[in-house]
């Protein structure tokens, strides 16, 4: 899609929202027009909320989305590879997979208090699955005879584990940190929502106890642009970092 096209689209949409609200159908205080968010936005900005709330936000998702990849690529290539820990972590994985972040907040308030670590371990514990579910199926599917030339040159152990296995299951990686990217800012709200003193989503939940419905539209839809621009800038290093991976999709 063009970028002119993209544009005109969005422009589009926040006109007929602006008519919308200001019409008379929908009450302008449940619903405010995007001028409304955009004035309130940019006192929230001078007044230095914003900011910190962005960047406290953005730091938890980075932590507990790093910790989630190196513990999720890890135990995946074991369980992937390794029949023992398959039939023992595997299922135990399985079983904790469904349960959300959401559940666990009173939880990870009690194991770990109001501070930083109960919000890195929510956003870890969503952000963990999908990782480990595909970099599980990527080991899983590494073509037997690329380990049999492997082992028949000499090969063993570790070395076939993270110089054969990890690099042909980078695609599938790729795709899970991706997901996992997404699922981090859903548990972040969760995580910011309880127990938290700054952050976009404790600025929605504390915006909502004053009724103050513009400044929750500027939570949520800087929410959307973090989460979008994460997803781009990862998009954006992968490219860079793998630029045979958008060839190799197209060819499946």
């Amino acid at each position: 899609m063009k970028k002119s096209t993209i544009i005109l689209s969005t422009i589009i949409f926040f006109l007929v929202w602006e008519i919308v609200s200001r019409s008379g159908l929908i009450n302008p205080a449940l619903f405010p027009p995007p001028g409304v968010i955009v004035k309130a936005a940019i006192t929230m900005f001078k007044t230095g909320e914003l900011v910190w709330d962005i960047f406290a936000s953005i730091q938890r998702v980075v932590l507990g989305f790093f910790l989630a990849s190196i513990f999720g690529i890890s135990f995946g290539l074991l369980t992937g590879r390794i029949k023992f820990i398959e039939k023992t972590i595997g299922p135990i994985i399985q079983l904790l997979r469904p349960i959300p972040s959401i559940a666990l907040v009173p939880l990870a308030i009690v194991w770990f208090g109001l501070g930083e670590i109960s919000k890195y371990f929510l956003v870890f514990w969503g952000a963990f699955f999908p990782i480990w579910v595909n970099t599980h199926l990527g080991a899983k599917a590494v073509d037997r005879k690329i380990l049999w030339a492997a082992k028949s040159l000499g090969a063993k152990g570790t070395k076939i584990l993270y110089e054969i296995v990890l690099p042909a299951s980078i695609p599938y990686i790729i795709a899970g940190m991706r997901i996992g990217i997404g699922i981090a800012f859903i548990c972040l709200v969760a995580a910011e929502m309880a127990g938290a003193f700054r952050g976009v989503g404790y600025r929605i939940y504390a915006s909502h106890l004053i009724f103050r419905v513009d400044k929750m539209m500027v939570g949520i839809l800087f929410l959307g642009i973090l989460g979008s621009s994460a997803d781009r800038l990862f998009a954006f290093i992968v490219n860079r970092v793998f630029p045979w991976y958008q060839k190799t999709l197209k060819t499946q």
